[in-house]
């Protein structure tokens, strides 16, 4: 026994064989945990996770197994840089600073793993509800709490690193004013999609028209909200402008009109535009693409080149390409319908009557 003691008291440059034993057992024990935890997780919660329709706890399985496949080999070589610190040599300090700010960095990206998750999860709750404002509130959520953790890990890494936190706050402080002023756009800008969130005048997916163009609605955020145009083109909008702007939102529409005049020439008889104004209208009302709350067919001007009718209806459906299949059968229907009864439709045109010349007599002056 004693000499297992004298063994272990040898030096080894400025260190003894016992606090290298030790400090190598931690790095040792740091991987062999390391692989009885990823065994564990890969297979146990995987596994579980597996057997549920819900997509937020595959993600933090996966959050987890990498995080802890690198954290727990961080902390056995942390304890053994702890274990040779007895001897206080200044390059390991420099590495206990790094280690721990190593550790800092991996439980950061754990829980950034770990906020992605918990936001899948509210997405799928938010899809089985009715209201769209839980959908729009789940991104912010996200970012907000992103945003918190990455400052406390900034915080705790320069406080690591030897930084003074009270004197880098008491500096903030000191140049608030200077830092209101830069921020005052960010922060009307995030009042402004708070107010959005509130007032709800359009959502993420909506059609809208705003000064300068339209397009749908890809996502708002805190700072401003992305629009993606008719051209492909994405439009990021400040939200305290599109807050204070008028915003028409064409997805709220119950249905989409259709508005048009029809002119025909001159030549038409009496009865001819009377038929014409009663087929279009039993037309209409037969048709069931057409909404039957309100509709208008009307004969109502003597124009310069044309008797004009006034058509005037709504479509049931609001989608824009099937709008425009039922508005061109509409045209359609009502042009074979002037060419059955014998009529034209009218274009500009110009009548120019020529009076002869006749011969006037002189007045003969007395």
């Amino acid at each position: 026994m004693s000499s297992l003691t004298d063994f272990l008291d040898n030096s080894i440059g400025m260190w003894t064989i016992a606090q290298l034993s030790v400090a190598f057992g931690f790095i040792i024990g740091g991987f062999v945990l390391r692989a009885m935890l990823n065994a564990f997780v890969s297979h146990r919660l995987v596994a579980l996770a597996s057997r549920t329709e819900t997509e937020a706890d595959d993600i933090a399985s996966e959050a987890l197994i990498n995080p802890l496949g690198l954290i727990v080999p961080v902390v056995g070589t942390y304890l053994a840089v702890r274990t040779l610190l007895a001897v206080q040599p200044e390059w390991l300090i420099s590495a206990d600073r790094i280690f721990k700010v190593v550790s800092i960095l991996v439980i950061t990206w754990t829980v950034f793993r770990l906020v992605d998750a918990l936001s899948t999860l509210l997405f799928e709750l938010a899809a089985n509800t009715e209201s769209r404002l839980d959908d729009q509130i789940v991104p912010l959520v996200r970012k907000a709490l992103k945003t918190f953790i990455g400052i406390l890990a900034f915080i705790l890494i320069a406080q690591n690193l030897g930084y003074s936190v009270s004197g880098l706050l008491a500096g903030l402080g000191i140049g608030g004013l200077a830092l209101a002023m830069a921020a005052k756009d960010t922060l009307a800008n995030l009042f402004g999609s708070i107010m959005i969130l509130i007032d709800r005048p359009f959502h993420v997916g909506d059609w809208i028209t705003f000064k300068g163009g339209d397009g749908v609605v890809e996502e708002i955020g805190l700072r401003s909200t992305r629009v993606r145009t008719f051209a492909k083109t994405v439009v990021s909008i400040p939200n305290a402008a599109l807050a204070n702007a008028t915003v028409e939102n064409h997805s709220l529409m119950p249905k989409r009109r259709i508005k048009f005049t029809l002119g025909v020439t001159y030549d038409a008889t009496v009865e001819q535009v009377a038929g014409l104004v009663t087929n279009v209208e039993n037309y209409l009302k037969g048709n069931p693409d057409i909404d039957q709350e309100f509709m208008l067919v009307k004969f109502t001007t003597f124009n310069a080149s044309s008797l004009d009718l006034f058509i005037y209806c709504f479509t049931v459906t609001t989608d824009w390409t099937q709008h425009l299949a039922v508005r061109q059968d509409v045209n359609l229907k009502v042009m074979s319908m002037v060419e059955e009864m014998d009529m034209s439709i009218a274009f500009p045109t110009q009548t120019v009557h020529l009076v002869e010349d006749r011969d006037v007599p002189a007045t003969v002056g007395e």
